[in-house]
């Protein structure tokens, strides 16, 4: 056997293990998130403190990536301080089971965002190298579709421990067995793979310092597509709000979305990994049709809109990833991603509070601004692709 495939093979084998790490996750903390509401509000907590605490989390778990990244760099520490996150991130959700009070429920449900902050950076750069060997599109796609799983899997346990009466307690505690088995897959493979870097054997052809201009560039067009993105929270209550359909069906809708959403992070992965640039703007053509067909449309329409919301999703966690790891040198991937990460939580922060506004004055101004932000970053793209060279994997 060659040493190409023995690098690939190895590679493979630490991108299984990162993803079934990511599918017990996502089964811990999606899980969560679908009764963290009305779990707060068993609590007495408000409305008011529901919103804060939910908009916080998400603050922090992108503002934290930044200095997260920094630290991972610097430090050429991966494994430490992904694991520090994935504890944080994984643990506290089965103690929500033992708090009386929203108070300490709010401080778990924060710590476990920042968990995910602290450790996304560090654990997108080792993939970024396992996935050098193998093709990007294809090793992130693979990875965001076992994501998918576990965020799929996971609500349905806790639908199925409720179905069965129990509380939302009964939901946190059992949720600790999926929280135990990523940390334990977590250490095998820090044990198998101490220097995860090694597995980027190839050289990349960009200078090794500083992060250049196609970095940038391309941080501001993904911004742009993250500003004109309309959260699913806003989609469903506009759902319910018109009566599009019946609220049974809206849970529906969005599984449908995180089915597309796996499926479309293996395709255009693949697809990424044989023509690189195109293929990201074409994913994010498509997925400009989700605005009029989700807010203008009838029932078939917005379905048909959830699909192409469901590319977008699946485009996001798998080639936007992809292709950063062909702007950023290996020394400074973290610092990368964490900058990355972090700009698009800003921009997503930006316009989602302007879809917002917009949505109680005018729907149609709400799908102009959401289809021609996301239009206006396939130019930025294009200059990308001019500057940047992705070249295909050394072994498939």
């Amino acid at each position: 056997m060659s040493d190409r495939n023995l690098d690939a093979g190895r590679a493979w084998k630490f991108i299984f293990l990162l993803g079934v790490i990511s599918l017990f996750s996502d089964m811990t903390y999606e899980g969560a998130r679908s009764i963290s509401g009305p779990f707060l509000g068993s609590l007495e907590a408000g409305a008011v403190v529901v919103a804060v605490v939910a908009g916080l989390g998400e603050f922090l778990g992108y503002a934290l990536r930044l200095v997260s990244g920094y630290l991972t760099d610097r430090l050429g520490q991966y494994w430490p301080i992904t694991m520090v996150g994935y504890g944080l991130n994984l643990l506290a959700i089965p103690l929500l089971a033992l708090v009386w009070r929203w108070e300490w429920a709010a401080l778990l449900l924060l710590l476990e965002r920042t968990g995910k902050a602290i450790r996304t950076p560090a654990r997108d750069a080792m993939l970024s190298h396992a996935t050098a060997e193998v093709g990007r599109g294809w090793g992130f796609g693979f990875h965001e579709a076992m994501d998918q799983l576990g965020a799929f899997t996971g609500p349905l346990i806790i639908a199925g421990v409720l179905y069965l009466h129990g509380g939302y307690r009964h939901g946190f505690a059992v949720l600790l067995a999926p929280a135990v088995l990523a940390l334990l897959v977590l250490a095998t493979a820090a044990r198998l793979y101490p220097h995860p870097r090694r597995l980027e054997v190839s050289v990349p052809s960009l200078a090794t310092r500083g992060l250049h201009r196609p970095y940038w560039l391309y941080l501001i067009a993904v911004g742009c597509i993250a500003a004109g993105y309309a959260d699913f929270l806003l989609i469903a209550y506009h759902f319910g709000r018109i009566n599009l359909i019946p609220a049974p069906w809206i849970p529906l809708y969005y599984a449908v979305a995180m089915a597309v959403d796996a499926g479309a992070a293996l395709i255009l992965g693949r697809l990424f990994d044989r023509w690189g640039m195109p293929v990201i703007i074409a994913a994010t053509l498509a997925t400009a049709l989700f605005a009029p067909l989700v807010f203008l449309g009838g029932p078939k329409l917005a379905l048909l809109g959830m699909m192409c919301w469901g590319i977008g999703m699946g485009a996001q966690e798998s080639v936007f990833k992809a292709a950063l790891a062909a702007m950023v040198p290996p020394q400074r991937r973290a610092t990368g991603y964490g900058i990355f990460h972090t700009g698009f939580g800003l921009f997503w922060l930006a316009g989602s509070a302007v879809i917002g506004l917009l949505y109680g004055f005018s729907l149609y101004l709400l799908v102009a601004f959401a289809v021609l932000l996301q239009l206006g970053a396939a130019p930025l793209l294009l200059m990308v692709s001019r500057q940047v060279l992705f070249v295909p994997p050394r072994a498939t």
